[in-house]
């Protein structure tokens, strides 16, 4: 019979993966109360509140959540937000009801910008220091809301704007904007002809616009590293003057992918370098996020229906190869590629 080896304590304690942190299933038991995540001090807001209507794995609800309660906290709860017309007001304010826990106001789908302005205004004309955010999806922000933002991106008003980028006009029936990204089938770039879905040379991505503004803070985000997420909502409510956050926030029905797949998309568009996470302040990238091993965006493209079209006959479109020099020109712009410590 042979004795059991009886385990010292070096040997017998689990060795730790730093890289864990970094996860909310572990990440809240290794740090600090005071450096936890907002999500997981049972003093958050809850700001957005259940009973919201949003479709099941809504990325949009989920970083509307987090960006809002983050928000909560950096002003103990001084905050009055204004929002543009589009998928997470109809949602959360289907009439008489309302899922915020703050004092909210809904725009028009276009001036959500220069609603939030004069509220901000008069915050100040009465002596408050109430802050303001303002908050819509890609159209009403990079399509019908872009000429009151860019005024208020210009006169440095005190608003942080937030996008909740799911790259289309999801709310009324899944039509493109110009966050949509190439190749993409929509309700108004069909899968039909000799070259289906989005045209390619089109649309705008924003965050660079705005960082051309020479504005105080500029920062993109996704709800696949939420961590980053309330990280770049508390940093930009530090800062005064005009501030601009843009969220990926993956759509189950309009990009026609499993709602479980909701986190997972996020973090392949993160990891082919198709959506670049960086931050910038007065008109200069200071930060980007480091892409361990980057991911062919073919693994991305592949999980969503709006692409399919890309892959019949089990063959490649030659186009998915223009998505990743795409991919490729992110990554060679932003640095992405590298260890973490370079960032």
């Amino acid at each position: 019979m042979t004795q059991a080896k009886t385990l010292q304590p070096d040997e017998a304690r689990q060795k730790l993966k730093f890289y864990q942190k970094g996860t909310f299933t572990v990440g809240n038991r290794l740090v600090s109360e005071d450096e936890r995540s907002v999500q997981a001090s049972e003093d958050r807001s809850n700001a957005l509140t259940s009973g919201h209507r949003a479709c099941q794995g809504c990325g949009e609800a989920l970083g509307a959540r987090y960006a809002i309660d983050a928000a909560m906290r950096a002003t103990d709860s001084d905050l009055i937000a204004v929002n543009a017309t589009g998928c997470l007001e109809v949602f959360t304010t289907p009439y008489p009801e309302t899922s915020w826990q703050l004092p909210w106001l809904h725009s028009l789908f276009g001036n959500a910008a220069a609603v939030a302005t004069g509220v901000a205004a008069a915050m100040r004309v009465k002596k408050k220091k109430t802050r303001v955010i303002a908050q819509g999806g890609d159209g009403g922000t990079t399509d019908i809301g872009f000429q009151c933002l860019s005024g208020m991106f210009e006169r440095n008003d005190d608003v942080l704007y937030i996008c909740y980028d799911n790259e289309g006009y999801m709310n009324t029936g899944v039509q493109r904007s110009s966050a949509t990204p190439p190749a993409a089938r929509t309700a108004t770039t069909p899968a039909v002809g000799p070259a289906p879905g989005n045209v390619f040379g089109t649309g705008k991505f924003l965050p660079k616009i705005a960082v051309a503004h020479n504005i105080p803070y500029v920062a993109t985000a996704t709800v696949a590293d939420l961590h980053d997420l309330e990280r770049k909502v508390l940093k930009a409510m530090s800062i005064h003057g005009a501030r601009y956050i843009q969220i990926n926030v993956p759509c189950p029905l309009g990009w026609g992918a499993a709602s479980c797949d909701t986190i997972k998309l996020a973090r392949l568009a993160v990891e082919s370098g198709l959506y670049p996470i960086f931050e910038a302040e007065h008109g200069r990238v200071t930060s980007a996020r480091k892409i361990r091993k980057q991911v062919p965006v073919r693994d991305y493209l592949k999980l969503q229906k709006r692409f399919a079209h890309l892959f019949r006959d089990g063959v490649d479109d030659p186009r998915v190869a223009r998505l990743q020099a795409i991919c490729d020109a992110h990554i060679a712009e932003y640095g992405l590629l590298g260890d973490e410590d370079e960032a």
